[in-house]
């Protein structure tokens, strides 16, 4: 029986000993008044539905909210009003106020709008302010209302825009996006937005792709708790076979309306948690998604079979502690987050169980597939 280490090798007890301090990222969301800003951000953020939007009223000045985000990311979403009034202050008696500090600004051009030269003069004014006081944020440009375009002309007239808009961005490189809030298509670009700013990514990816290895796994989503975007996601080489590209801002879509229709029959605050787990068992696949830790959800999709899929769950659970202390603001001690117990490891063809005696750290999957 071989044993199943958690080496941490890029930390040392030392290090790991260290309170994480939270991190704070200014986000501006910024475009003409009537474009969508705050529809898109509630319905990411509020746990709205895209038809309950149609009750908000214009921004006035800044709409300033603090999202916390995967526990030791909190982003100060600045949702700035859209009439020219409020543009002219924002670039003359606010301007430092307003532009410095800045970790991401997401601009949202309206595609029905009947003035772009207008608007594109605005955007031009918004990134010099943007260049003067916070050079190295990152662009996002969010062309939006998509779905009020006939489909075939869709591409076409995205491409124009963005040719348009990038000509406009200065020493910025915008990453663009054409989205709408009655599809999928916004929660793609909100899930890349926030990928790029969660600050230890790279240990929850390595955590990640170790855990499906572990669990023979052949998709694992890492969902954040309230908005249900895809924080990390890792696939096997069977998972990356997946036809269907949009599946994961799909999915987010599907359980974000999941957790509205649990909370309009139970009566449960939206913001609450509806569900702990929901499984699946199918002919050709199995799949779970469970309350994992503090801030996030995550789905397992495995091969059929009883075995593994029981296994999978058992797992999942010793490994919330792990992640657990990734997703925690401050770690108290050296051993938070350590795991107690044992991986239980599912064979299907040999219709056997294993049991691993897991230390602290990362995932050794070397070990683990050698079990």
């Amino acid at each position: 029986m071989n044993k199943l280490t958690i080496n941490d090798k890029d930390e040392s007890p030392s290090a790991s000993a260290e309170p994480r301090k939270q991190k704070k990222k200014k986000v501006l969301l910024m475009g003409k008044s009537g474009s969508g800003k705050s529809s898109m951000r509630t319905i990411i953020f509020s746990n709205y539905v895209a038809k309950d939007t149609r009750r908000l009223g214009a921004t006035i000045d800044v709409d300033l909210s603090h999202v916390k985000f995967l526990g030791n990311l909190t982003l100060n979403l600045w949702d700035c009003g859209g009439q020219d009034a409020f543009m002219e202050n924002y670039l003359s008696q606010q301007r430092q106020h307003v532009f410095s500090n800045v970790g991401v600004l997401i601009y949202v051009f309206d595609i029905e709008s009947r003035d772009f030269d207008r608007d594109l003069l605005t955007y031009r004014s918004i990134i010099g302010a943007l260049g003067q006081f916070s050079s190295t944020a990152n662009v996002y440009i969010l062309v939006h209302k998509m779905d009020l375009v006939i489909p075939d002309q869709r591409e076409n007239i995205f491409n124009e825009r963005v040719e348009l808009i990038q000509a406009k961005s200065d020493k910025f490189s915008p990453t663009p996006f054409a989205t709408s809030i009655w599809d999928q298509s916004l929660y793609k670009a909100w899930a890349v937005i926030i990928h790029d700013l969660v600050p230890n990514l790279t240990q929850i990816e390595q955590h990640l792709g170790a855990l499906g290895k572990i669990l023979m796994a052949e998709e694992l989503l890492l969902f954040e708790r309230s908005s249900f975007l895809v924080v990390s996601n890792w696939n096997s080489a069977i998972g990356t076979m997946n036809p269907t590209i949009d599946r994961l801002e799909r999915l987010s879509n599907v359980f974000k309306h999941l957790k509205q229709s649990i909370a309009k029959y139970t009566g449960a605050p939206k913001s609450a948690e509806q569900f702990i787990m929901l499984t699946i068992q199918m002919r050709n696949f199995s799949l779970f998604i469970c309350k994992f830790t503090t801030n996030t959800y995550l789905q397992v999709v495995l091969p059929p079979g009883e075995t593994r899929f029981n296994c999978a769950i058992e797992n999942v659970k010793i490994a919330r502690a792990q992640f657990e202390c990734l997703d925690s603001p401050a770690p108290k001690s050296a051993d938070r987050g350590a795991t107690s117990g044992s991986y239980v490891t599912g064979t299907q063809d040999h219709g056997s169980i294993r049991v691993g005696e897991p230390a602290g750290g990362v995932f050794s999957d070397e070990e683990a597939t050698g079990a």
